[in-house]
């Protein structure tokens, strides 16, 4: 449900990170943030309580081009990663053009990446919104650690629809502007059906 903005003549588009605690999706913003010009990105946000932590921050990517004469700015939200915060998961949905699911590659983190995957289905679901019908991203975050799963395995139990996926390595910034940009594109060719 992006928003048009006819005085900034923009179109804002949600972009939601989601995954299980610890895969990367913070360290996903924090790097993109990081190294986008400072007149084209807003300030990065932290909202967080005693118990949880949500990130955010717009930018106006320059080469992405117009839709009949609107520029597109993205914002950028992380959930929170534990299954627990479930409220916070919803509302920060609410909204959402297009969706980055982080999953931990390391072996040990597998069960949380099925049950978090499950989660982001449930609550879309709750919602209104099909995922199969979303602009949807798979990264596979961490491949740099000994300890990751194969890819090929990553695929068959998170991949069911074969959407565009990414290795990446979050820390170093590996993978992650090649994701950013894939769910940035589907979410535009997404605008242009509808204009």
């Amino acid at each position: 449900m992006s928003f048009i903005n006819y005085a900034s003549r923009e179109i804002n588009c949600k972009i939601v990170y989601y995954g299980p605690g610890l895969c990367g999706k913070t360290t996903n913003l924090q790097y993109v943030y990081q190294k986008t010009a400072a007149d084209a990105k807003g300030k990065m946000i932290s909202l967080a309580t005693e118990t949880e932590r949500t990130l955010f921050f717009d930018f106006l990517p320059l080469s992405l081009g117009e839709i009949r004469g609107f520029k597109t700015r993205f914002h950028l939200y992380t959930v929170p990663g534990q299954v627990f915060y479930d409220a916070s998961r919803k509302l920060i949905l609410k909204g959402v053009d297009g969706v980055v699911f982080v999953a931990d590659s390391q072996e040990e983190r597998y069960d949380a990446n099925i049950e978090s995957l499950d989660n982001l289905r449930f609550n879309l679901d709750e919602q209104g919104y099909d995922l199969d019908k979303l602009p949807f991203i798979i990264q596979y975050n961490k491949r740099d650690l000994p300890n990751v799963m194969p890819l090929d395995e990553l695929r068959k139990d998170l991949n069911l629809k074969g959407v565009p996926d990414f290795e990446a390595c979050a820390a170093t910034g590996e993978g992650v502007f090649e994701t950013l940009k894939a769910v940035a594109k589907l979410i535009l060719i997404d605008l242009k059906k509808g204009s």
